[in-house]
């Protein structure tokens, strides 16, 4: 008498079935990670736009005028944030204020609700979309 064993595995039904289903998953997860990832890293835009302002109030303190000159100011930051995401700028410096940008780049740039962040001498916190609407509510509140 022979004695057959049945052989264990998977079907090749089975297989394909549970690759469908981890191909769903996939397809339902990731952009919502990437969501994430891309409202996570706005914080970096506030937080830069926030120092800038920080150094901005001290050097007019000690020299009377505010300052286009990141490095005057103080922040060594070569143009961008912290993680790289943002390019930093200040523009329209004098004695009166200033307006300090903070605009998405890299992998950031996919963000279209929040391109470009702002802030200016008064604290007044502004964002535009790409085109050009004012996101300003939604973009600095996360």
């Amino acid at each position: 008498m022979i004695n057959v064993e049945k052989s264990r595995g998977f079907t090749l039904t089975e297989l394909m079935f549970t690759v469908a289903i981890v191909i769903i998953l996939a397809a339902l997860a990731i952009p919502n990670y990437r969501g994430h990832v891309l409202r996570t890293n706005r914080t970096d835009a506030t937080a830069a736009l926030m120092r800038i302002a920080a150094e901005q109030e001290k050097f007019y303190l000690q020299n009377n005028t505010y300052t286009n000159d990141l490095g005057a100011a103080g922040l060594n930051v070569g143009g961008a944030s912290a993680s790289k995401n943002y390019a930093l700028a200040v523009a329209n410096a004098d004695l009166q204020g200033y307006d300090a940008t903070a605009t998405a780049k890299g992998s950031q740039a996919n963000d279209s609700t929040c391109a470009v962040f702002a802030l200016d001498e008064q604290g007044q916190r502004t964002a535009e979309a790409d085109d050009h609407s004012d996101t300003s509510d939604l973009c600095w509140r996360n």
